[in-house]
């Protein structure tokens, strides 16, 4: 059976509803409960709980952590998926990539324009996207998003058409 990490830090994919506040904000892990809707034959996923931040309010501490996690599963050998807030979700991603130059496994960040349970939400797409990439993508750091895979240092947020975008010269 095929292992696979999904280290969750918060972002939109996890944000709730709250009827008190009138808010969406990041409360708990809520990764578990979609991932039981998948069939994922032949893969264990292992839930790591982390952060539960919008990703705006990542520190460098945040991404130290993110990164001491990343370390600690390396020696498991297995893909490893982390659900971020798509604000800082490619300087956390570059953060990781700088530290660990010579990786022997993919790890991808991933996460949501609309949280996970809204209304056309994007958060279970992007998820199961990654859970398939996780296993089929070539070591190294990438953002999994909308039906796209793109290497961490060549993309980019695009806030007016609510996506990311390759910065990579031969494919603009």
């Amino acid at each position: 059976m095929k292992a696979i990490y999904v280290v969750t830090t918060g972002g939109t994919i996890e944000k709730v509803y709250s009827e008190q506040t009138g808010s969406v904000a990041n409360f708990d892990n809520r990764i578990h409960r979609y991932l039981q809707l998948l069939r994922l034959p032949d893969t264990e996923v292992k839930v790591v709980p982390l952060l539960n931040k919008d990703s705006l309010e990542m520190s460098d501490s945040d991404r130290e952590m993110v990164l001491s996690t990343v370390k600690a599963l390396l020696k498991e050998n297995a893909p490893i998926i982390i659900t971020h807030g798509t604000d800082t979700m490619i300087q956390t991603g570059i953060f990781v990539r700088r530290a660990l130059p010579a990786l022997q496994i993919p790890i991808i960040l991933t996460g949501a324009m609309t949280p996970l349970g809204f209304e056309s939400s994007d958060g279970l797409q992007n998820l199961t996207e990654s859970l398939f990439a996780a296993r089929v993508l070539s070591p190294g750091i990438y953002v999994v998003m909308h039906n796209q895979v793109f290497p961490v240092d060549r993309v980019k947020k695009d806030r007016a058409l609510s996506r990311f975008v390759s910065t990579d010269p031969e494919t603009v």
